[in-house]
């Protein structure tokens, strides 16, 4: 059977694909939840100019496709700022990039999950907190963000595995990950592109099956923990 033979000429290759798969989603959703935390309490804040950034950020992010941010952010901006010297290759490549472009992506939908994890922690907490003398900063830190990420937990999940999918997208930049991996081997095995692009769809299938399955299983702790 074809597929069991590419599997097993292959896998080795396909198990590079997936760590370098996995690295890039790791580290851009480490990112994009420092971002997703910055621009949600923008997004709650009573500053009115801060709201107004946050808003622009997540309503250019969310209303273009990755595939058109990926050509901007990689192509465009080097292009653009090529004559002050910035190039991709000068600060980490093609990797780097591809975390830069997935974690703003990322980052915007995180944004929105953190505010609606802040909202639906109920009022009185904030109310409380202020009234026994706690500045609103710390009141937000020590005491709703908590709760909040305890919330979120479930949807942080599955923003992980949104974002180890968005890394197929990613492989128009040249970086090896399981579809530029796919793309390659199909290239030098013409005659067997089915079983490869098979064998793709597995090794993602699988990864994002074990992380729905963890997803799961906060969600019931969380849940358990509500009752």
């Amino acid at each position: 059977m074809a597929f069991v033979e590419i599997l097993i000429k292959y896998f080795p290759s396909f198990c590079m694909a997936l760590g370098e798969t996995l690295k890039l989603t790791v580290v851009s959703l480490i990112c994009a939840t420092v971002l997703g935390v910055v621009f949600g309490l923008f997004k709650v804040s009573r500053i009115k100019f801060l709201k107004v950034i946050a808003n622009i950020y997540i309503d250019i992010i969310r209303g273009t496709p990755l595939m058109v941010q990926t050509m901007i952010i990689f192509y465009g901006l080097s292009q653009a700022l090529r004559p002050y010297g910035f190039s991709w290759s000068s600060i980490g490549g093609n990797f780097t990039a591809g975390a830069v472009i997935l974690s703003l992506n990322a980052g915007a939908y995180m944004a929105e999950i953190i505010r609606g994890g802040i909202q639906a922690i109920d009022k009185g907490q904030m109310e409380a907190a202020r009234s026994l003398g706690l500045p609103y900063g710390k009141s937000m830190k020590k005491v709703i963000l908590p709760q909040a990420f305890r919330t979120m937990m479930p949807s942080i999940i599955n923003q992980f595995i949104i974002s180890l999918k968005d890394t197929s997208l990613i492989s128009i930049i040249g970086i090896r990950e399981l579809t530029q991996n796919g793309k390659i081997i199909a290239a030098n095995s013409a005659s067997k592109v089915m079983a490869i692009w098979l064998v793709v769809a597995a090794f993602y299938l699988v990864a994002c099956t074990i992380l729905s399955k963890i997803a799961l299983l906060v969600e019931r702790k969380v849940s358990y923990g509500k009752q």
